[in-house]
This record gives structure tokens, C-alpha cells and sequence, in this order.
């Protein structure tokens, strides 16, 4: 028997520091109209409005910026604004087989997006300790 289970956040998150495990996660608002995406989606916030989105590296508004990574799925487009929790800086480490990325993005372009998070305290790794 195959059972199919949905992701779970030790798929996305390896580590944060329990001192600080409130620090790295916000509660963020996500854009109404944004597509159905998994935990581990890394997302871009606007700047005019502060609202989250997929990352979208050909944006200008922002969003072209990996500045966060989805701890709840969302199930199917918006309707609305929605508040969900996400990693927003470090000290964290993410799996990185558990990250998902907006679909066309380039090998380039999540080396990138992988240096952004990075640059917020969120490293990546392949597994525990590696």
C-alpha cells in the first residue's frame, strides 16, 4: 500500500534556534490571487504594500526578491488577502530538496534567490548536518 503524505514543516525547516524560534517566523500577509503553493514556497514581498507573493525574479515591485519561506500550503488560489506563517530571517536552516520554487525560474535565478535568503540568516542544507 502507497500512502501519500503532504508536506510537513521538517521538510522545509531544519533548524531554528529555540531562543529565537518566535524571531525567525512571522505571521505574513499574502496576496489575494496568489496560485495554490506548498510549505517551502519561497516567496517575495512587495514593497509598496509589504504583502508576500511567489518569488518572481522578472518582477520590479519587490517581489523579485526571495525574502521569505511559506510554512503553510496554500491549497488553492486567494481570494483574499491571507495571513500564514512564514520563515522571514535567520538564524534558521531550510532543507533544500523542501523549497519550492515559482515555476520557469532558472538554475540562475535560484542561486540567486538562495544568496537572498542567505543574506537574512536562512541557509540551506541537503539534510541534517550537511
Amino acid at each position: 500500500m502507497l500512502i501519500n503524505e503532504n508536506p510537513r514543516i521538517t521538510d522545509v525547516l531544519l533548524y531554528a534556534d529555540g531562543v529565537s524560534v518566535n524571531y525567525t517566523m512571522d505571521a505574513v500577509t499574502v496576496l489575494s490571487g496568489t496560485v495554490a503553493s506548498p510549505i517551502g514556497q519561497v516567496l517575495g514581498q512587495i514593497s509598496a504594500s509589504g504583502k508576500f507573493v511567489q518569488v518572481n525574479p522578472s518582477a520590479s515591485d519587490g517581489s523579485q526578491n526571495a525574502a521569505a519561506v511559506l510554512l503553510a500550503p496554500i491549497t488553492a488560489t486567494l481570494a483574499a488577502d491571507t495571513t500564514l506563517v512564514a520563515v522571514t530571517r535567520g538564524p534558521a536552516i531550510l532543507k533544500s530538496t523542501g523549497l519550492s520554487w515559482t515555476a520557469g525560474m532558472t538554475g540562475t535565478q535560484i542561486t540567486a534567490a538562495l544568496a537572498q535568503l542567505k543574506a537574512l540568516g536562512m541557509l540551506t542544507r541537503t539534510a541534517y548536518g550537511v
